[in-house]
């Protein structure tokens, strides 16, 4: 059983920047392809970054490209989600989340439902 646990989240201005950290444990954490999700109140949880297992891969959709970047560092069994040039339409609560499955594609990794292990999430809120 693999547990997560996010951080970094708060209160910024517009344009300002936040890095998320997402330390796991409980499980080989150098295997699972990793991910970021956002939601809102009444809105489907969504993605904002993929990174594969070895880190070599990484997928946005267009909403947070060139803004966000997602890393890791399997050593510390951890993934880091920087978020630069925030906008309000940015506010949510993040969630970082592992998946056991394997697949060549990043794409296939859009789907919440494509990873078992989730955290308890951490808001993050951008004021205008």
């Amino acid at each position: 059983q693999v547990q997560l646990v996010e951080s970094g989240g708060g209160l910024v201005q517009a344009g300002a920047s936040l890095r998320l950290s997402c330390v796991a444990s409980g499980g080989t954490f150098a295997v699972y392809t990793m991910g970021w999700f956002r939601q809102t109140p009444g809105k489907e949880r969504e993605i904002v970054a993929a990174i594969s297992w070895r880190g070599d891969d990484t997928y946005y959709p267009d909403s947070v490209k060139g803004r966000f970047t997602i890393s890791r560092d399997n050593v510390k069994n951890t993934v880091y989600l920087q978020m630069n040039s925030l906008k309000p339409e940015d506010t949510a609560v993040y969630y970082c989340a592992a998946s056991p499955r394997y697949y060549s594609d990043l794409s296939y990794y859009t789907e919440f439902g494509q990873y078992d292990y989730w955290g308890q999430g951490t808001q993050v809120t951008v004021s205008s």
